[in-house]
């Protein structure tokens, strides 16, 4: 056997890179095959146009960046009518000196479709800004609602507790001036208990009657305390007479003691 040919059982003919796993089929094989030479194709495609495109910029840069010379017809009419490279156009002097920018668009979209987009952003931008300015609204006025009630509660609140206190002591001045009965039923803080239960319904009545609601007790209750015994409920203190309640005490409501 001549030395110079390969022996058939050497490793030269067998392919290392040969897929060779069992159960493989032959027509899944060369579907992969064939798949990746059509991704390399592409890739191929894909580094060729831009390489080309790179080309066709930098040839464009270079054109651009010569200045215009006197085989150019619009510079050598420029030229006839007394222009000179570098001054301004114009009889007066103020115009351009470079000439208009070359906007060069490199997509596929048409004439337009860019300053259209832009036109879209811009309206997209401007619908969120104001979708953003009513949340904060409706935020704001949920919350001002909020501290409304709030206060309003705190408020009611305040009033049944200075009720309160003005009924205690209206009850105990009435009571030290020898009086037997207030002078308004609710002027007086009845203590009800369970066995109490007809006399609070006939109370509850009595005071439907009247129709005033704590707001107007109160007031109602503080007025007499003060021209009947120049006493103060939020100043704790009786005075010794009218022009000594005047001048120290703040005022006839809770916010003038506050």
């Amino acid at each position: 056997m001549d030395d110079t040919e390969d022996d058939y059982m050497s490793d030269s003919f067998i392919n290392i890179n040969q897929d060779i796993r069992p159960g493989m089929p032959i027509l899944r094989r060369v579907k992969e095959t064939f798949k990746k030479e059509e991704k390399a194709k592409e890739a191929n495609q894909k580094s060729r146009q831009k390489s080309i495109k790179e080309q066709e910029k930098e040839q464009r840069e270079m054109v651009l960046n010569v200045a215009l010379g006197n085989e150019n017809k619009g510079f050598a009419m420029l030229q006839k009518m007394g222009y000179k490279s570098g001054q301004p156009l114009g009889k007066s002097g103020k115009g351009i000196v470079e000439p208009i920018p070359l906007n060069i668009t490199t997509g596929r979209s048409g004439l337009g479709h860019e300053e259209l987009q832009k036109r879209k952003a811009e309206e997209k931008l401007e619908n969120y800004r104001k979708k953003m300015h009513v949340k904060k609204q409706v935020e704001k006025q949920t919350t001002d609602l909020f501290k409304m009630r709030l206060k309003t509660k705190q408020e009611q609140l305040q009033v049944k507790r200075d009720l309160e206190k003005s009924q205690k002591a209206c009850q105990q001045l009435d009571t030290q001036k020898g009086l037997e009965v207030p002078k308004e039923v609710w002027y007086w803080l009845n203590l009800k208990t369970e066995e109490d239960k007809d006399e609070e319904e006939e109370e509850e009545e009595e005071e439907e009657e009247d129709g005033l609601n704590e707001s107007e007790k109160l007031i109602s209750l503080t007025t007499y305390l003060r021209e009947e015994y120049l006493y103060c409920i939020w100043c704790g203190t009786a005075y010794q007479d009218q022009e000594d309640l005047s001048s120290n005490c703040p005022g006839s409501t809770y916010t003038d003691h506050e």
